[in-house]
């Protein structure tokens, strides 16, 4: 089940609706009784109930989160309670499929993905959340046309936590945003399916970090998202954004005819690491090498997620079948440990066409780990970026620099 935040204000049936009833006394000369009042009450008021279950936002699923946007005269607010929102009366009730109502009537929604898991169990991620949250509210500007739909993987002990802290943080956005959590249990068991083969073998082993599915969700969520849903930002946490999210919007106007992922190289010798064996047996391979001739890899701190091109490309859906998976792994003799980006690197390496490469500006890791472990002599080969820096990306716990 997915509950969301929405911006909007209480059906109001107080005073109003008195003073509608009561201006109608006098029409035709009749006086209605006091019973008769009631019961126009009463009716109204089962009314209001059944809008709001059945028409508003008392209950929704994975497959409705584009169903409902603010038109733009909607008010930026938190309700006190999270799980009992009241309909906006200026709010957009749409079905499935109906994206191009959206576009007619001038909205336009953006949506951006994170996991928020195991934050009960892990004090630091909520802090790293904060920043991330806080940075992007900081600079995030949109048209009052526009919509940032932020979309939440979670579990139950997370999704409180986060609704803690985005009742603090969203108050001052100003722009209009909806906020939906996905229950972490339910993609994991729609995941499963698509991605067991893959889970093997880029997976650091049972019970570890990186070995539940849903760490693979990029790979395979064109087929879970509503249809509705042509694009997608997916965003780790550990981030800090030095510029609006809009601009990395636009980056999907950049992608080339068969791209459908948006991606930063890895900047450690990571892959170089990993592919030893391959490049031993081809000597005069680019796989592993770094930047600007070679092909280091991707890292999936920043992702962006063309879900209508991923359906569309028989290449790409045909890879994610798991005998494609073990012939390609075999063919570079390629064991990794990091999810979706392991997948993602070695698939590039056979099909670069399917990646739009993103400038290392929007993904500028901090992470030196390798330098520290037998790469010292290449590694600024890797590290290096000359570019405007848009996100920093403190992976491997690397603290973020302050202002």
């Amino acid at each position: 089940m997915s509950l969301h935040i929405q911006h909007g204000f209480p059906l109001l049936l107080g005073s109003v609706v008195a003073r509608d009833v009561m201006s109608d006394v006098h029409l035709a000369g009749r006086i209605v009784t006091m019973r008769s009042y009631q019961a126009v009450l009463l009716l109204l008021a089962a009314l209001a109930v059944f809008a709001f279950y059945y028409l508003g936002s008392g209950r929704e699923n994975f497959s409705s989160t584009t169903r409902r946007m603010k038109e733009s005269g909607a008010v930026h607010s938190v309700m006190p309670d999270l799980d009992l929102l009241p309909a906006s009366s200026s709010e957009l009730k749409l079905g499935e499929g109906k994206s191009k109502s959206l576009e007619s009537r001038g909205v336009q929604d953006f949506h951006l993905l994170m996991m928020f898991t195991k934050v009960d169990r892990s004090p630091g991620l909520r802090d790293k959340f904060q920043l991330a949250l806080r940075s992007m509210l900081r600079y995030g500007k949109l048209e009052s046309t526009e919509v940032l739909n932020l979309h939440f993987v979670t579990d139950e002990p997370s999704k409180e936590i986060g609704k803690s802290v985005l009742r603090d943080l969203l108050q001052g956005a100003s722009f209009k945003y909806k906020v939906i959590f996905h229950d972490v249990s339910t993609l994991t068991e729609k995941l499963f399916p698509i991605v067991e083969a893959m889970q093997k073998l880029f997976s650091a082993g049972t019970g570890t970090y990186y070995s539940d599915s849903i760490f693979f969700l990029s790979v395979a969520l064109h087929q879970i998202m509503p249809k509705d849903i042509s694009r997608i930002i997916q965003l780790d946490l550990d981030l800090k954004f030095q510029t609006n999210i809009r601009e990395l919007f636009e980056e999907f106007d950049n992608f080339l005819q068969n791209s459908v992922i948006g991606i930063a190289h890895e900047m450690q010798p990571v892959y170089r690491h990993t592919f030893w064996q391959y490049r031993r047996e081809n000597p005069n391979t680019k796989v592993g090498s770094p930047p600007p001739d070679g092909m280091p890899g991707f890292n999936s701190g920043v992702m962006l997620l063309n879900l209508e091109a991923m359906r569309q490309s028989s290449l790409y859906n045909q890879l994610l079948e798991p005998n494609a998976v073990r012939l390609l792994a075999d063919k570079y003799h390629f064991k990794g440990h990091l999810g979706d980006q392991d997948f993602f690197s070695m698939i590039g390496m056979e099909h670069p066409e399917l990646f739009y490469v993103l400038d290392c500006g929007w993904n500028r890791q901090l992470c030196t780990w390798w330098k520290d472990h037998g790469y010292a002599d290449i590694f600024d080969l890797y590290y290096k970026c000359e570019s405007h820096i848009k996100i920093i990306h403190g992976n491997c716990n690397t603290p973020i620099p302050e202002e």
